[in-house]
């Protein structure tokens, strides 16, 4: 601790410097450490004012189906970069799939097939991840399987009943997985169920993201403290929109999918005089709605599903995130409140709703696990040399493409206990499966997992412990990592090998 308050110190006397480490990096290969004195000139941000806001709620663009037979999605991707006008006289540069800010939908049903033909036309090597999917590992976009600029791949994955849920999928090729996103690529998923309980209910795709804007209209590059912290743009966007209108279902119920697709910024959701009812998690419906919650916590890459009844509102109200303190080091400025949405409760007609099902589906506990593994996220800081540096690692260690970290078996029931022994929050991440939370650990009171879900994703607070169970059902390499994505850039992601 002591050389984590020196090395701040200092460095909160040092000015804020633009710094684009996916391009500084990518002639070495090598993102272990961020070198904190080796920083650009600063880069005056877009006013926020300067983008338009109160727009109606775009829908997201969807992905077509060009397959006429039954139980196969198959579609074409590409990557590419496009050119929007977004501020006034200054045309931005966005990389998007399919030219679509989100990326399209992708939206099939559980037992389908998916065939994806992906296409990179980026001036980089690049990846296609399926979030959260439970696919093979030579299909799941990994550092290991780039597509190089020009390249073209098939992707093909099998969906299996129970996997319905809210996916997303995103870039992740080593060593510049951060900057990929932050221009734009980042896309939706949904595998929806057979049987749906809450089919009837009128549904609402929101997905929450960053964007970052030089005051020339161009994506700004990242500086330090983005390095250090993890990259937080001036906008908050919802679905590519600032501050947009949402005009609610006349009939005064919704289901709510709601993304994090930002890069780093938690979203800690409230929607005044309205309550959340909480139906799903990153891999689907919960076994019992869970009603009443005044507020949501997403971290980076979560995923939730929520039911909002009207009841007797009849104005506009803001859907915000609140101010969230995630122990950011350096010189940063104090956590503010952003309004994210407005929804207009205005043509809402009917105040009363029918109680939601009392049961969703059923989830079955994993059971008793079979082996045990152990995951510890800490950080380094390093003032050698008169440069200053900080290493995100796992288990003591920083990335290596060309290392095993840990060993398991296919099908096989595991403990994990995942340990965050730094001063700021991590959300951890594995690929290739879903898990359930069985308790969290804290300052040595042990709390168990208020209900059964799955998830892929799970915030760990400073000095937190999780653990969880889970299994994978296909041999191969996998990652698992922090999901604040300048962390993972910087060495805080490990290997998994299936055998």
């Amino acid at each position: 601790m002591t050389q984590r308050r020196t090395f701040l110190a200092t460095l909160g006397s040092l000015p804020v410097l633009g710094l684009h480490l996916g391009v500084a990096y990518a002639a070495t290969g090598d993102m272990s450490a961020m070198n904190m004195g080796a920083t650009a000139s600063s880069v005056k941000l877009a006013a926020v004012e300067t983008l338009a806001a109160g727009a109606a709620l775009n829908d997201l663009a969807k992905l077509a189906n060009t397959s006429s037979q039954p139980g196969l999605f198959r579609a074409s991707l590409i990557a590419a970069p496009v050119t929007v006008p977004l501020l006034p006289g200054a045309p931005t540069a966005f990389w998007t799939y399919n030219g679509s800010l989100p990326g399209p939908l992708i939206e099939v049903v559980e037992g389908d097939t998916v065939e994806i033909n992906f296409e990179n036309r980026l001036p980089q090597a690049t990846t296609v991840h399926w979030h959260g999917l439970p696919v093979p590992a030579d299909q799941d976009g990994s550092p290991h399987d780039e597509v190089a600029p020009g390249g073209k791949r098939l992707y093909r994955f099998t969906l299996p009943v129970g996997s319905a849920g809210t996916y997303w999928y995103h870039p992740h090729p080593h060593g510049h997985t951060p900057e990929q996103v932050y221009r734009g690529l980042a896309g939706l998923f949904i595998v929806r169920a057979k049987v749906d309980p809450l089919k009837a209910i009128p549904e609402r795709l929101l997905v929450i993201s960053d964007l970052k804007l030089s005051a020339d209209g161009s994506i700004a590059p990242n500086d330090a403290n983005d390095e250090m912290n993890g990259r937080e743009g001036q906008f908050a966007l919802v679905n590519a929109q600032r501050q947009p209108v949402l005009p609610f279902d006349s009939q005064g119920r919704e289901r709510w999918r709601i993304w994090n697709a930002s890069s780093a910024r938690y979203l800690r959701l409230v929607l005044p005089e309205v309550s959340f009812t909480l139906v799903g998690t990153d891999g689907g419906l919960l076994e019992r709605p869970v009603a009443g919650l005044t507020e949501l916590l997403l971290a980076p890459a979560e995923r939730v599903e929520v039911i909002v009844d009207a009841s007797t509102n009849t104005g506009k109200v803001v859907l915000t995130a609140a101010p969230y303190n995630r122990g950011k080091m350096g010189d940063v400025p104090a956590e503010k409140a952003l309004s994210l949405m407005s929804v207009d409760f205005g043509k809402v007609t009917n105040t009363v709703q029918k109680p939601l099902p009392v049961t969703l589906r059923r989830i079955n506990d994993l059971g008793k696990p079979k082996a045990t593994k152990r995951v510890v996220f800490s950080e380094k800081m390093s003032m050698a040399g008169g440069q200053h540096s900080v290493k995100f690692l796992v288990n003591g260690k920083t990335f290596d493409m060309n290392r095993v970290d840990l060993v398991s078996r296919v099908n096989q029931v595991e403990l994990w206990e995942i340990a965050n022994e730094s001063d700021m929050d991590h959300p951890f991440h594995i690929h290739g499966t879903q898990f359930q939370l069985v308790e969290r650990e804290l300052d040595g009171q042990v709390t168990p997992a208020p209900y059964r879900a799955w998830q892929d994703t799970v915030n760990l607070k400073a000095r937190e412990i999780v653990r969880i169970k889970l299994t994978h059902h296909f041999k191969g390499i996998y990652m698992f990592h922090c999901h604040i994505l300048e962390h993972e850039g910087a060495g805080m992601m490990g290997q998994l090998n299936v055998a």
